[in-house]
């Protein structure tokens, strides 16, 4: 790649000053340390708080980036204008069936936030619960948190964050006429639960380091300071969420980190009891309750099942001694989530890469399979409001076929198609291509590798190709429709999603051996699907531009260190590049409940070490880097801002290609970039701007 392809601007300096620490007998120094905000709680809050001195550094970012992207203004018009395109702007969920009524969603034409509705059960007019654009009215960021209606369908729960901080504020309306009550209970996790009679909602609430740790209940017409404590955890290692169930009979606390769980319950008509423990925690040990009438179903890894099986226990007495197997573990197989209904038992699952839904009869154990037929694909299990039904909601899509809602009945096997996404400019899947490909790891695992490109693109190593990965938290990054990348697509572009270890791509051993001691295969999983596409003749390492976001963007950092020739550009979106200053650092919200995914480095020399030896912003050197790009939020509790303005700093020092290093920072919003949907696609336009850019691919359309 070419620095020639930027004005020939001074590479933008950052201030150093003198900081070391000394940890297990190991010191390092962090010359660009002054960037972390010490009252940065108080910044999630109030973003004017910022340090001056910190606030001109960003801003200088915000100049540098924008002067070297100034020649790309048009083409990010355009590229907004085709995603935007793509989009049908007036569009509406198929409501969901509850009771008297049926529940959705919808947008209106040139509307940013959905607004919430509902009809008669069977049809009839739309009235208006919840205004989403109107909520937004004169903020630079607003987001809606879960939007819920009581058991009685009288009242609506709804959430805001207005900061991108994710402390959301929970407001309750009276659906007779439209208004919100008195009752305001802020720094919440952004939903809750109704109790049995709507009287009241259960929520977490964040404490000062933004840790989800308590449960409160709520009774309607009180203030939020006399809300009762439900339960609290003390091990800030733990997160604390609370849900409820199909048939409003539960109220479910989960507790857990990242390789334990655990549940306690109390009935949604017993606000004001103690919360019963299901199965006390032990390290390694997770489960998720289901409720079913009289039962819970347990889907659990207990007793060596990797990939998880599920059992069943009485739900007056849900103890560990009372779990009695119903679907056994079947290595390989991984069982991603289970769903119960008065006569069916319903799981999503993974198998060879590829998910699945099975439908199980209650009462005969019989099973059978909703099955697909592409070579890779997504699905989504929407499931029912409604226990008692026979009806069940799911969703499908590839790369190349457009999301399809179905209603599938679980008794006849009949399958309805509801709806079909819309792309108003056009969409005709027999121009592209999907496939799966295989790339051999260095220790000889095979990465899957989900791929899409127009029919028409020349396969001669000659293709720039957006290369994109995750690896971590067991997430999988499903190969399903996307139109926002069909704007590189039709410009030449091969798409590529390398699924790495540290999913669960290929079950729950795909995870674990990208986690810990063993994450060095996150990062050398996805060189090895570069190479590969290489060597089959899709692209060529100077066309690739690879990207990740959060500890996606560590993936980008940590590649970009081992492999920068492998490369032509990277692009790390909140990336989590200061992984080992982060995980001693255990004021941070996520720390405590992440030292099971990455280590305890406080604790243990060796997981001090483990980190350090990958840790991006440790480890950037005298090395020749590709062009990069590093996208952020300033109120990001999730990844902090310093982080990557630590590292594009440190890039700029040491690369010796001489290629520019960029900063885009977000000074209105957190994690999830900008709020709205038009923005997010501003956001986007710029990044495959850059990617068009840095590849030098002519930027018209064929």
């Amino acid at each position: 790649m070419t620095k020639s392809l930027f004005p020939p601007l001074p590479a933008l300096t950052t201030e150093r000053r003198e900081w070391s620490n000394t940890r297990h007998g190991i010191s390092r120094s962090d010359e660009y340390a002054w960037l972390r905000a010490d009252n940065w709680q108080d910044v999630f809050r109030d973003p004017s708080l910022l340090d001056p001195a910190i606030r001109t550094q960003l801003e200088a970012e915000t100049a540098y980036q924008t002067a070297l992207m100034a020649d790309t203004a048009a083409l990010r018009e355009s590229l907004f204008k085709e995603m935007r395109g793509r989009i049908k702007e007036d569009d509406s969920s198929v409501p969901l069936k509850d009771g008297p009524f049926a529940y959705g969603s919808s947008y209106v034409t040139g509307g940013q936030h959905p607004r919430f509705f509902r009809t008669q059960r069977d049809g009839g007019e739309r009235v208006i619960l919840l205004d989403g654009d109107k909520e937004a009215e004169g903020q630079a960021y607003f987001h809606l948190g879960s939007v819920d209606h009581s058991p009685d369908h009288q009242q609506l729960l709804w959430g805001y964050d207005n900061k991108g901080s994710e402390f959301y504020t929970l407001r309750v309306r009276n659906l007779a006429g439209g208004e919100d009550l008195g009752d305001v209970v802020p720094d919440t996790g952004g939903g809750g639960v109704w109790n049995a009679s709507g009287d009241g909602f259960f929520y977490t609430r964040l404490d000062d380091n933004h840790r989800p740790s308590r449960v409160f209940f709520h009774r309607i017409g009180t203030s939020a300071d006399e809300d009762r404590l439900v339960f609290e955890e003390d091990d800030a290692g733990f997160f604390v969420s609370v849900g409820g169930t199909r048939d409003n009979k539960w109220i479910m606390i989960s507790i857990g980190d990242h390789e334990t769980s655990e549940y306690r319950i109390l009935r949604a008509d017993e606000p004001d009891a103690t919360p019963q423990l299901v199965a006390a925690r032990e390290t390694g040990l997770q489960y998720d309750l289901e409720e079913g009438g009289d039962v819970f179903f347990v889907l659990t890894n207990a007793d060596g099942a990797k990939d998880f099986k599920i059992m069943e226990t009485p739900a007056d007495n849900p103890i560990r001694d009372n779990w009695r197997e119903v679907v056994p573990h079947e290595p390989g197989r991984l069982i991603l989530s289970v769903m119960a209904f008065r006569d069916f038992l319903v799981r999503l699952e993974r198998k060879d890469s590829l998910p699945r839904i099975v439908v199980r009869e209650r009462a005969t154990g019989e099973e059978h399979l909703i099955a697909f037929d592409e070579e890779a694909f997504s699905l989504g299990l929407g499931g029912a409001y409604e226990y008692g039904t026979d009806v069940i909601r799911f969703s499908y899509s590839s790369m190349t076929t457009p999301a399809q809602l179905f209603d599938y009945n679980l008794r006849t096997r009949e399958r309805t198609l509801l709806k079909t996404q819309e792309v108003p400019s056009g969409h005709n899947p027999d121009d592209y291509v999907t496939r799966r490909l295989m790339a051999p790891a260095p220790d000889g695992e095979l990465v899957p590798v989900s791929l899409l490109h127009r029919r028409d693109t020349n396969l001669d190593g000659t293709a720039p190709c957006l290369l994109y990965g995750y690896g971590s938290y067991g997430m999988s990054i499903p190969a399903s429709f996307n139109t926002n990348c069909l704007s590189l697509v039709d410009r030449g572009f091969v798409y590529a999603i390398a699924h790495i270890r540290g999913g669960k791509d290929k079950g729950y051993a795909w995870y674990e051996n990208g986690k810990r001691a063993a994450k060095q295969n996150t990062f050398t999983d996805f060189i090895a699907a570069a190479r590969h596409l290489v060597a089959e003749g899709y692209t060529s390492h100077d066309r690739i531009v690879a990207q990740g976001g959060s500890a996606g963007g560590m993936l980008m950092g940590a590649v970009a260190n081992l492999a920068p020739e492998a490369f032509g550009a990277i692009v790390a979106e909140v990336p989590f590049v200061d992984v080992l200053s982060t995980m001693l650092d255990d004021t941070l919200p996520l720390t405590p409940p992440e030292w099971p995914e990455w280590g305890n480095p406080i604790a243990s020399e060796q997981d001090y070490k483990t980190i350090a030896a990958y840790s991006p912003y440790d480890n950037v050197a005298a090395l020749p880097y590709p062009p990069i790009l590093a996208v952020a939020g300033l109120t990001d509790p999730r990844v902090t801002y310093w982080e990557p303005a630590k590292w594009v700093a440190r890039l700029r020092d040491r690369s010796t290609s001489g290629n520019p290093v960029l900063f885009r920072i977000n000074m209105d919003a957190g994690h999830a970039g900008a709020s709205g949907r038009f923005s997010r696609l501003e956001e986007i336009a710029y990044t495959y701007a850059f990617a068009l850019k840095v590849t030098g691919k002519d930027a018209a359309v064929p």
